[in-house]
């Protein structure tokens, strides 16, 4: 097992691909994918034994570190996506977005991004919503266990979140009245990005 810190930009599949070619190992495989837009940590598992834990590790939970602009939305729900202003959210003090996380905290429903990886009648949802189809995402039951804002001057809001397996932070970053600019991943269960290792350095570390 690696732990990986995922530049952004890099798929997670491409994390896969260079640890195959640099161990020369063909059994390889991760525990939770990261969006490209997306930096931090990643559970690479190499070999047999590994890659058969894979589904223990996905559903420890999460720590993301996430940048949020406020008062816009995003038909991708991050950086990557058409935006658009969100006519109904005004400047809002510090103490009213404190109260505003704050009601996303415990176990909530969640609609996942059209512009995700589930599958719908077979098919990925992201590969639907680039060919225009109108995609009807079912809500999901995730649990958010703590969100610490880290710094606020509007329309910038930063938070740490913690929450379970599944939770989508483009999500939240919608439900909240903005669209993700920045996000990293800095936890999963016990282990910390802190502790992980740049792709180029997979075959030092092995």
């Amino acid at each position: 097992m690696l732990l990986i810190d995922k530049p952004r930009g890099m798929s997670s599949f491409a994390v896969v691909a260079q640890a195959r070619r640099s161990l020369h190992v063909q059994r390889v495989g991760h525990a939770g994918t990261l969006d490209p837009l997306a930096s931090g940590l990643l559970i690479v598992l190499v070999g047999r034994d590994e890659t058969k834990q894979q589904d223990r590790f996905m559903k420890l939970e999460k720590e993301y570190e996430v940048t949020i602009e406020l008062g816009k939305f995003s038909t991708t729900d991050d950086a990557e996506g058409g935006i658009t202003e969100n006519t109904e959210l005004k400047e809002c003090t510090e103490e009213e977005i404190q109260k505003k996380v704050q009601q996303f905290v415990g176990t909530i429903e969640q609609t996942p991004p059209a512009y995700s990886a589930i599958h719908i009648d077979g098919e990925r949802a992201y590969k639907l919503a680039r060919r225009g189809e109108t995609v009807a995402m079912p809500t999901r039951t995730v649990t958010i266990h703590g969100i610490e804002i880290l710094e606020y001057a509007w329309p910038m809001l930063s938070l740490r979140v913690q929450c379970s397996h599944g939770t989508y932070i483009r999500s939240l970053a919608r439900d909240l009245g903005g669209y993700v600019t920045v996000l990293r991943r800095t936890k999963i269960g016990e282990y910390d990005v802190t502790n992980a290792i740049a792709p180029n350095q997979m075959m030092r570390v092995y």
